[in-house]
């Protein structure tokens, strides 16, 4: 039989390199650039997630119910064509933020003069589209916790690590004797908490630094899931 024939190409593609950005040390990871790309992939995420996911719900969807008419097969082929699209966008995001490199899958190839339903078929039977397009589909929830998380691990972090640097807004500009913890009235009897003694504001201090040193570490953790994910569904 002809290579022409074939449905797919046969070309090899490349391997697989290896991830190029190490983790860094722990005491360097929460000022380390890679951190904060890891966490820029995570946020960026959470959007392109959710246009992911309506796209492939819809279209998949659409394709599905317009099944029993011809209108199904193109509905599906054009779905896995930008899903293809999207996965190729996907690997340059996870090369450019996580440093892993991950080669295409092969092109979808048709015989030469075969016609548009011949196209289509091969288009249909393209194992790489259809797991791009579940790509889509597994990774909505992952992106949304993630999103969560490095968020507010971030924001927590570093605004209650630095609370000795703006402390004293709180007694001169909001009379409050310090940062307020609670303060609340139940039965008639007030509940009140205040971060005020050098001590106090100092403890808070250290557990915000805590957090700031452990970010990383969580981050790290999340974005694994999605190296993992591109590697095994998007190559």
């Amino acid at each position: 039989m002809s290579t022409s024939a074939l449905p797919y190409a046969a070309a090899p593609t490349a391997p697989t390199a290896p991830s190029s950005a190490g983790s860094p040390g722990f005491w360097r990871a929460p000022f380390a650039a890679s951190t904060y790309r890891e966490i820029g992939y995570t946020l960026t995420s959470l959007p392109i997630a959710i246009g992911g996911f309506t796209f492939a719900v819809t279209m998949f969807s659409l394709g599905m119910g317009l099944f029993v008419t011809v209108l199904g097969l193109p509905v599906l082929a054009a779905a896995l064509a930008v899903a293809r699209g999207l996965g190729g966008a996907e690997r340059g995001r996870a090369r450019a933020l996580l440093g892993l490199d991950v080669a295409g899958p092969a092109a979808v190839e048709t015989p030469r003069d075969a016609g548009v339903w011949a196209g289509m078929r091969a288009r249909l039977s393209d194992g790489a589209g259809w797991r791009a397009l579940l790509f889509q589909f597994v990774m909505f929830p992952s992106r949304v916790v993630s999103f969560v998380f490095s968020v507010t691990f971030l924001v927590t972090g570093w605004v209650v690590a630095l609370l000795p640097a703006y402390s004293w807004v709180f007694p001169r500009y909001l009379d409050w004797p310090g940062y307020r913890v609670f303060d609340y009235t139940s039965g008639g009897e007030r509940h009140a908490y205040y971060l005020e003694s050098p001590l106090q504001i100092a403890g808070a201090s250290l557990v915000g630094l805590a957090i700031v040193f452990l970010t990383p570490k969580l981050v790290r953790a999340l974005t694994n899931i999605d190296r993992a994910a591109v590697r095994s569904m998007l190559g």
